[in-house]
């Protein structure tokens, strides 16, 4: 059984709140802040996508093998070993896996862009001190050229900083940002990968270097696995200090030393 309120600790009240909740009168989410909105469902939204976007990955991961099986160990002088109407299927395998790939890839962005929004703008709510940069940044930052590979890292930053550095006194403690930084790292490197294997597959002319693109190609995808993995521990970590932060009332409770 867990706390009516915040959903996570158990409860030690008659009416079913832990210790945290039962020491603010304000449960999560409401006054005086009006403008504080759980990411809840966001969040839920979020998850769901990045699962189907690591069985999209998965799915290339079969395609990936089933090209190098194809082409692994064919003389360079020529695909005569290779049969024209297997080597379409394995194509056609290939481009739609990374047709899917593309779809649930987008789908899941605009969805986490929601999220990170909500998450930003509460963020503003409980300690505007600790963001570094203004909350237009939060959507844009991902799409400046060479910046946008740290600039959203530094917004998430802050938002952690002021979700979870708050004890129910309101004196400031570290929360480890350990989710975060395997969400980011796993993410930026799937993404340098991903992008080195598709333009070496791309630049494939001889049966070895399909082959051996399509080798490059596997660990990029299961790369991008693994950053979903972590993009979900990340996701719900932040959410819910978000809730369990919300539930404290009055805002911003201190300030950081």
């Amino acid at each position: 059984m867990l706390c009516s309120t915040c959903r996570t600790r158990p409860p030690v009240t008659a009416d079913g709140r832990c210790a945290l909740c039962a020491q603010s009168a304000a449960p999560a989410f409401t006054a005086p802040q009006q403008w504080l909105r759980s990411p809840d469902t966001l969040a839920k939204t979020v998850v769901v996508l990045l699962a189907v976007v690591a069985v999209a990955d998965l799915l290339a991961v079969a395609a990936d093998l089933n090209i190098r099986s194809l082409f692994d160990g064919v003389p360079d002088k020529g695909f005569v070993a290779v049969e024209e109407a297997e080597a379409d299927r394995a194509d056609m395998f290939y481009a739609g896996a990374g047709v899917l790939q593309i779809l649930t890839t987008v789908a899941t962005a605009v969805a986490f862009l929601m999220w990170f929004w909500r998450v930003r703008a509460n963020a503003e709510i409980f300690d505007a001190s600790v963001q570094p940069m203004r909350p237009g940044w939060t959507i844009g930052g991902w799409f400046v050229p060479v910046a946008g590979l740290w600039l959203p890292r530094r917004i998430a930053g802050g938002i952690w900083a002021a979700s979870g550095g708050t004890n129910a006194d309101g004196t400031w403690r570290d929360v480890s940002r350990t989710p975060m930084n395997l969400w980011w790292g796993a993410w930026l490197l799937s993404l340098l990968v991903g992008r080195y294997a598709s333009g070496k597959y791309d630049r494939a002319e001889s049966a070895q270097e399909i082959a051996s693109a399509a080798s490059q190609m596997v660990v990029a995808d299961l790369l991008d696995v693994v950053a979903a993995v972590f993009a979900v521990l990340f996701v719900r970590k932040l959410t819910r200090m978000q809730g369990e932060r919300a539930a404290l009332g009055p805002y911003p409770l201190g300030a950081r030393p």
